[in-house]
């Protein structure tokens, strides 16, 4: 009897817990339509000029708001799933690790092509983030050296991997930053190092 009501608060701890990661992923993804929306029926695709404008002083607030910026619904869906499923991958272990892969990506990514991109055009969308994410848990099974996190590094290099050829120029193409997935992803990879030296000091 004791025995079951270990295994029940154990499988009602795990309902909780996969929950709240739910939501914190469904609440980001929540944030970013919202704002679309606003952008494209009230405000006319405006709030698109305030990405990043690669080495102009102004165009270093962008940093910040380009994850939040999309061109149009079709860039947004486009960018939903993988951040839904990434995201909420990213939780797995602790989902604060979620918020930190986001930042670093988001700062990486933003500088990198603040740095070395074309002046024109400004770059916005989730995708700097969505490629962190994806170095991040790419990153989780080298650095960390377990079992669980090798796993997930499998698994994520077999259903995304084919994402990486988006940090190649000649792939690319035109009108997407290419520098913003590969900034975005080296921020992605530093956290998982950072991470996993950590984790391997503890043990």
């Amino acid at each position: 009897m004791a025995g079951r009501s270990t295994v029940r608060r154990q499988v009602d701890g795990l309902v909780v817990e996969t929950r709240a990661r739910i939501g914190l992923v469904a609440r980001v993804t929540g944030l970013l339509w919202a704002l679309e929306l606003v952008d494209v029926l009230l405000l006319g695709g405006r709030l698109d000029a305030f990405g990043v404008a690669p080495r102009s002083v102004q165009g270093l607030a962008g940093i910040f708001a380009a994850p939040f910026l999309h061109g149009g619904l079709s860039h947004l869906i486009a960018n939903t799933v993988p951040l839904i499923v990434l995201g909420f991958l990213a939780t797995s272990r602790k989902k604060s690790d979620f918020w930190v892969v986001a930042l670093a990506s988001t700062v990486v990514g933003g500088l990198g092509t603040w740095l070395i991109a074309p002046t024109a055009p400004v770059h916005i969308g989730a995708s700097g983030v969505i490629f962190g994410l994806l170095g991040f848990l790419m990153g989780r099974g080298i650095f960390e050296r377990q079992v669980g996190a090798i796993a997930m590094s499998t698994l994520v290099t077999f259903l995304f991997g084919g994402m990486l050829w988006g940090v190649l120029p000649v792939v690319a193409g035109d009108g997407i930053s290419w520098q913003m997935h590969l900034f975005g992803y080296l921020g992605g990879l530093l956290v998982s190092w950072r991470l996993g030296r950590g984790l391997r000091g503890r043990r």
